[in-house]
């Protein structure tokens, strides 16, 4: 059932309870001596609107996530699904085609079973989006009356409804807390599945990365799934080569923007420098394909090597350090721009040089959001897929010639995932295993940008 129709009756039924709380509450006030109430009108009519509008909303979505499985449990029982074969992939393809044509999504069908359960489908539809209506129009009502008959002149509506909002920001905190542990158990639960073919050893220090997603699963060529050469490119492009082009670029942007540029210049400067962030990456993969290889690989004969490559780890480095070079200058000008002025003028006060007070005290004081900034700008670096694709290659190489292709973590994660391998084979399981190392990765790097930040914010609070 599509959860659109139940969410505008929630809506309505919202609606109508805050405009009658808000005309009772007004009574109230009419026929109270001296007009006065615990809570203002509009508090009365917000928090019967939010008794009849947030439990039958989650109900509605809850109903549109689990009645997909029921109407499917419905048709398996119809006369019809008696000629279905047993279960597998076939079946539940035809039980897929059958649905996408009772609900219109698709006017044709490659087996015929699947038209003789169109009925029973659309039957189990129905049923089931009338069963989501009647319990989402009942549950609104429930509770609606139920808080419109708890309203009384002394009824602390406002108190109410600021813990409800409370509430919804836990629960809105707490489902960001859970999503998170939710990725990494199911990270977790991959990468076991993983070593159960190949040894962690072999996997985080094999030098050889070859894995075949069509090859039936059998014994398991343990030395084919040698990720250190991910690692390397993925710390070469991302972390060497793009931190040595975004860091010094927009750390000297952000100084100049805060301490040397006039104000008209700033204003024209620092959106344009944003406006980078929002450029696609495959606009950023295109111009590293285009234009930024040919011309490394024109370097690279100018400097003797035989034979570059056209795509190389410098050309991708170099590109996606000019990329994240606004994650390091906004976030290092707020923190250079919010260091009290009492400690720039104190210094220049002393007789020290604007440079020396920029090098001695704007920097160290900013150091926190300058460390966010980088952290922020890393994660990014190293979770970037398209300007490898485009730019760096395929080939995992463990060299130290940025003039060579290489790959990433990322790009193979991809590779693995998007290939016509089963789901329990170990190649299509590496992917989980890459993810788990990446994570873990970016983990330990907010927990070191979070150590620095609370050293340098002791030292300077």
């Amino acid at each position: 059932m599509s959860p659109v129709i139940p969410l505008l009756l929630v809506l309505g039924l919202a609606t109508i309870g805050w405009l009658v709380a808000r005309a009772r509450a007004r009574i109230f006030r009419r026929a109270r001596p001296g007009g006065r109430l615990d809570s203002r009108p509009q508090y009365h009519a917000w928090f019967v609107a939010l008794c009849a509008g947030l439990p039958a909303g989650l109900f509605a979505l809850a109903w549109s996530s689990f009645s997909p499985g029921l109407v499917v449990m419905r048709v398996l029982q119809a006369p019809a699904a008696a000629a279905l074969p047993a279960e597998g992939i076939l079946r539940d393809a035809i039980l897929a085609e059958a649905g996408a044509l009772a609900t219109r999504h698709a006017t044709g069908a490659f087996h015929p079973l699947a038209r003789t359960l169109v009925p029973a489908f659309e039957q189990a539809i129905a049923h089931y989006a009338q069963v989501g209506l009647a319990v989402t129009l009942l549950l609104g009502f429930a509770t609606g009356t139920w808080a419109f008959l708890r309203l009384r002149p002394d009824f602390r509506a406002r108190t109410q409804v600021e813990r409800m909002i409370m509430a919804a920001l836990l629960v809105a905190s707490l489902a960001a807390i859970l999503t998170t542990f939710g990725i990494f158990a199911s990270l977790l639960a991959e990468t076991w599945r993983f070593f159960r073919f190949v040894p962690p050893g072999d996997f985080l220090f094999g030098t050889h990365w070859s894995p075949d997603p069509m090859a039936d699963v059998g014994p398991v060529a343990a030395d084919s799934y040698g990720a250190l050469p991910l690692f390397w490119g993925t710390f070469a492009i991302g972390v060497v080569i793009a931190m040595l082009v975004a860091i010094p670029l927009g750390l000297m942007s952000a100084i100049h923007l805060t301490q040397y540029a006039s104000p008209a210049l700033r204003r024209w400067v620092k959106p344009m420098l944003e406006m980078l962030a929002g450029v696609p990456t495959v606009v950023y993969g295109y111009f590293a394909a285009l234009t930024v290889a040919p011309a490394v690989r024109r370097l690279g004969e100018a400097l003797g090597l035989a034979n570059p490559s056209s795509e190389s780890a410098l050309a991708a480095g170099l590109v996606m350090g000019i990329m994240i070079i606004p994650f390091v200058s906004s976030m290092a000008d707020d923190a250079i721009a919010a260091v009290p002025a009492e400690m720039r003028d104190g210094s220049l006060a002393l007789g020290a040089t604007r440079f020396e007070t920029i090098h001695r005290v704007l920097i160290p004081a900013a150091l926190p959001g300058i460390v966010a900034g980088i952290m922020l700008a890393i994660s990014r670096a190293i979770g970037e897929t398209m300007i490898v694709v485009m730019a760096a290659g395929a080939t995992a190489r463990l060299t130290a010639n940025p003039f060579e292709s290489m790959t990433t973590v990322t790009f193979q994660i991809v590779a693995m995932l998007t290939g016509e391998g089963s789901f329990d084979h170990p190649a299509t399981l590496s992917a989980f295993a890459l993810g788990m190392v990446l994570f873990l990765v970016t983990l330990a790097l907010n927990f070191v940008a979070l150590r620095v930040v609370l050293r340098f914010r002791q030292a300077y609070d």
